[in-house]
Order: C-alpha cells, then structure tokens, then sequence
C-alpha cells in the first residue's frame, strides 16, 4: 500500500511541526500507542496544543465533551 503522506500532512493538526512522523499515520500511530498515548488527530485543536497526548486525556476530554 502506497503512503498518502502529503494528503495526511495536509489534513493533520499535530502542532509538533519537528515531528519526523507527521503525515505517516501508521508510524505516528504505533509512536504514541507504545508511549501509552494517542496522536494528536484524536484531540480537538484546542486541546492538542496543550501537547497532553496521554490515555486518561483523551477520556476525559472526551468525557467532558459528551456532555456539553
């Protein structure tokens, strides 16, 4: 399977612009996955950029979120 890599850069909102992995998902993927976190593109921008990529962030954003 080819790579999509300037069409997910495009649509990634990972604010870590040093980031060797940025538009490669599978590589970002297993990064954040065996550092017990999860990439950027599964937080909103607003919460991204606090660069807290851990498990429990997510839940609770999410948490948070489910009830506005």
């Amino acid at each position: 399977m080819e790579c999509k890599k300037d069409k997910n850069t495009a649509m990634c909102n990972c604010s870590y612009n040093p980031c060797p992995r940025k538009g490669i998902c599978c590589e970002c993927l297993q990064y954040h996955l065996n550092s017990s976190q999860v990439p950027a593109c599964f937080f909103p921008d607003d919460v991204e950029s606090g660069y807290d990529r851990s498990i429990e962030n997510f839940i609770k954003v999410y948490q948070e979120r489910k009830h506005l």
